[in-house]
């Protein structure tokens, strides 16, 4: 602790919250119009495959510019690894990543560079730090999440390998339309992640008439994880769904996270919400494969509520930082629905919380027998001699 004497305040070292996990780390960097953003990744097990084409897919699904209904940047996304990988295999230390930025276009904020968004991060920047990068919302863009989605191919394989586990997305709700059905195959068939074939076409309809008009729109995304061990989380301060919760609240834009039935437990009776359980496995998963912070074994469900981009065309009053009224339009290559391109990105952060956990958990329970019951719908852990 340092006390600054001329002012009697004192100052106290802290993480400046940019770094999220603890047995698997993750810190990122960069802004949106900075020269790349980057992440370094602590705690990886080695023997993990990797090479920079692994991370195209995943990458490709959350860019700019595969749809006309999203921002029409066009980034290569192409991934560097730094360090912590030989021989195409995870060496246990520190994995730094790098995706450079080559398409952005600064220009465009030069207009609003002192002027204040409402809803964007533009005005808690300026009085937090004072100082800020106006070009393209800097650190706040979602130009940071490009990142957290490389670091969860990582964690996805990792997951995998030993699990089996696959986590996966949909975007269940955008403004007043909401799927009623999920077909995960029909999902990846479409750049808007949507999982009903029949009401795609009214989707799209709705997202050009948004986007004509130059305004944004709100979104659900829902993401799950299966299989999931029993085990994972802890009682109290680590819960599973407590940690998981912050992780898909710290993604730009999100305002609501749900586990499980989320909001719907408030109608519900205890008869009905409780997961009943035989040798067969649960009834329901009315819990979204959390009980008392830690995982059932059923499948992890979450769903994460974006908020209307403030990025838009609409003419909007602020103020500028001479503290003057002024008016305010966002110009450039935006989002009409940010929750579009964040179905990999809730993705990402699943993976990493669980592998986290589970790299936790084996740390402190790795010689823990199990009392059981063994229900017929789990997934037993792997040991770490058996990987492969």
């Amino acid at each position: 602790m340092h006390v600054s004497s001329a002012n009697s305040v004192a100052w106290v070292l802290i993480m400046a919250g940019n770094t999220f996990g603890q047995s698997l780390a993750v810190t990122t960097f960069g802004e949106s119009h900075g020269p790349a953003v980057g992440c370094v990744i602590d705690g990886c097990p080695p023997g993990i495959p990797l090479a920079p084409e692994d991370f195209d897919a995943d990458l490709q699904r959350r860019a700019t510019g595969r749809t006309r209904h999203t921002s029409q940047r066009r980034e290569s996304d192409q991934v560097e690894i730094l360090s912590g990988v030989y021989q195409g295999l995870t060496t246990g230390t520190p994995i730094s990543l790098l995706i450079r930025n080559t398409d952005a276009r600064s220009r465009d904020y030069g207009a609003i560079a002192e002027r204040f968004r409402p809803g964007h991060a533009d005005f808690t920047y300026w009085r937090k730090y004072g100082h800020r990068d106006p070009r393209g919302g800097g650190r706040s863009s979602a130009r940071e999440t490009t990142v957290r989605v490389a670091a969860g191919v990582i964690a996805k394989r990792f997951l995998q390998r030993q699990l089996g586990t696959v986590v996966r997305g949909c975007l269940r709700q955008v403004g007043p339309l909401r799927a009623a059905s999920t077909d995960w195959e029909f999902v990846e068939t479409t750049p808007l992640f949507w999982p009903e074939a029949s009401s795609l076409p009214q989707l799209e309809a709705f997202l050009d008439g948004l986007r004509k008009s130059g305004d944004s729109i709100g979104a659900l995304v829902e993401v799950e994880a299966a299989p999931v061990p029993v085990g994972l989380g802890e009682p109290i301060y680590g819960k599973l769904d407590g940690e998981l919760a912050a992780a898909l609240m710290s993604i730009n834009a999100v305002k609501a996270v749900e586990i499980g039935d989320g909001m719907a437990v408030v109608e519900q009776r205890g008869s009905e919400h409780r997961d009943e359980i035989s040798r067969a496995g649960f009834a329901s998963n009315h819990s979204g494969g959390v009980l008392g912070g830690i995982s059932s074994g059923q499948p992890v469900v979450a769903r994460m509520a974006l908020k209307p981009t403030s990025s838009i065309l609409v003419p909007g009053n602020t103020l500028d930082v001479h503290g003057e009224a002024v008016e305010v339009v966002t110009k450039g290559r935006h989002d009409p629905c940010v929750g579009i391109r964040a179905v990999p990105i809730a993705e990402a952060m699943m993976a990493l919380v669980l592998a986290d956990q589970l790299l936790r958990h084996r740390a402190q329970n790795a010689d823990v027998v199990d009392p059981g019951p063994v229900l017929e719908s789990e997934t037993p852990t792997r040991d770490s001699k058996d990987q492969s």
